[in-house]
């Protein structure tokens, strides 16, 4: 059965996340139930919601492409499946991003990578838990920023950094 169920997540991982993409798997190996959670979005809940989500990612990302990395691990009803893919934003605004919307056609890139956890009922996929290096494609869309960071050298008696002081300055004796 393990061997079963890789070959079901092999295939959604090619035709629900690769591209071309094929709408009519939700349909086919998902549950009615199934429930699709990655941290950068909401929980998406019955094949409906999973469908939709999908529709407009690709909408919004038309080159969309996720790929599995490495083979699968499978163990009675779960298997997990590393992953990395990306895509270029150039269709409309999108606000599903936890962090923030982004506005139409940005053509930024995002590229990233995760790990998968899915599980199989009777055949079918009933969840998809991932977790997915969303600081990286948050930098890269825009929705975050790191600190501008003040870089000041160091010097015998110049200035010490923002928020230094005197007792948690290296000492010059190494001491």
């Amino acid at each position: 059965m393990p061997e079963d169920n890789k070959i079901v997540v092999a295939r959604w991982f090619k035709e629900f996340w690769g591209n071309p993409w094929n709408p009519r798997i939700v349909n086919e190996l998902a549950t009615a139930d199934i429930v699709v959670h990655y941290p950068m979005h909401g929980p998406k809940k019955g094949r409906a919601a999973v469908l939709t989500f999908m529709t407009e990612f690709r909408e919004v990302f038309p080159d969309l492409n996720f790929r599995g990395v490495g083979d699968f691990l499978a163990d009675g009803d779960h298997v997990v499946g590393r992953w990395e893919g990306g895509g270029t934003h150039t269709g409309p605004a999108f606000s599903d991003f936890r962090l923030g919307s982004i506005p139409a056609a940005s053509g930024r890139k995002m590229k990233f990578a995760g790990t998968t956890v899915l599980r199989l009922q009777q055949g079918r996929i009933a969840e998809e838990l991932g977790q997915e290096d969303a600081l990286s494609a948050m930098l890269q869309l825009g929705l975050i920023r790191l600190p501008e960071l003040e870089i000041v050298q160091e010097r015998p008696g110049g200035p010490l950094p923002p928020g230094w002081n005197n007792m948690s300055r290296p000492s010059e004796t190494g001491h």
